[in-house]
């Protein structure tokens, strides 16, 4: 975990955004700004209604309504940069990935796609357009996305695809009882990898999890079950602060981290 989700400019590859469409917007709204201290603004209506997150001055974070009949699921979603979104969505194919949503204009703020890797784990592809600054934050502020990780079964079959289709390096973590890889863009950490084994969910399969910053991960942990939510991993001690996992009233999963940076 590192401070590349508060880079101030997005290599091809870096998250550039975090997502989620639910059932009941206005619910998620309020759960959401009750735990992080989100306001909204309007944001593209391409997949229905959808609104930006702000948090400290900056948009951190999108939900949306899901069309009726739309088969996504309710779980939070990464949006890696591109600088050609129907570039990147050619690579996807090409290398065995299959694209469900796009590539399509989101108004005018750039460009988009909903994918899945080769292992079914979906993510999305974003190109700016006039809003260079969508979803970064910087480091310290509460309430945004500070870090991406691909859970699978194992790394190596899952890597392959990712440093094909946006150039990453790989770098393992060592460790005899941890299958963990770090990904790197221009020498910047931005992602990873994690494989859990058998562990792995069987009713989620592989998946990426979004890990938000909080000022006490056992405060939020509270103030998520408050609001309708529960705790699926209880707070705990980490080498990059304590965190915890926690789902929403909607079911989508989520982290929450007070990190050792906050600290200072």
């Amino acid at each position: 975990m590192t401070e590349a989700a508060t880079r101030q400019r997005r290599s091809p590859g870096a998250p550039a955004w975090a997502s989620l469409m639910v059932h009941r917007l206005d619910s998620s709204k309020e759960f959401y700004s009750q735990l992080f201290g989100w306001e909204y603004r309007a944001g593209p209506q391409q997949l229905g209604p959808y609104v930006r997150a702000v948090t400290g001055g900056h948009e951190v974070a999108g939900l949306g309504e899901k069309a009726s009949g739309r088969q996504l699921p309710v779980a939070w979603l990464p949006y890696m940069a591109s600088e050609d979104a129907d570039e990147t969505a050619m690579l996807i194919r090409e290398h065995g990935g299959t694209v469900a949503v796009g590539p399509l204009d989101a108004d005018t703020a750039g460009r988009m796609a909903i994918a899945s890797d080769t292992l079914g784990a979906p993510f999305g592809v974003w190109q700016d357009a006039v809003y260079p600054g969508l979803g970064i934050a910087p480091a310290g502020v509460m309430g945004a996305p500070v870090w991406f990780e691909l859970v699978t079964r194992e790394t190596s079959s899952a890597v392959k695809f990712y440093q094909t289709v946006f150039g990453y390096d790989a770098e393992a973590v060592v460790s005899a009882e941890l299958d963990y890889l770090t990904l790197y863009r221009d020498g910047v950490a931005v992602a990873g990898i994690h494989g859990v084994g058998q562990s792995l969910p069987r009713d989620r399969g592989p998946h990426w999890q979004t890990y938000f910053s909080v000022r006490d991960a056992d405060t939020a942990v509270h103030e998520v079950a408050d609001l309708g939510g529960h705790v699926l991993h209880e707070p705990r001690d980490s080498p990059y602060g304590r965190l915890a996992t926690v789902v929403d009233p909607e079911g989508a999963q989520f982290s929450v981290i007070r990190t050792e940076r906050d600290l200072r």
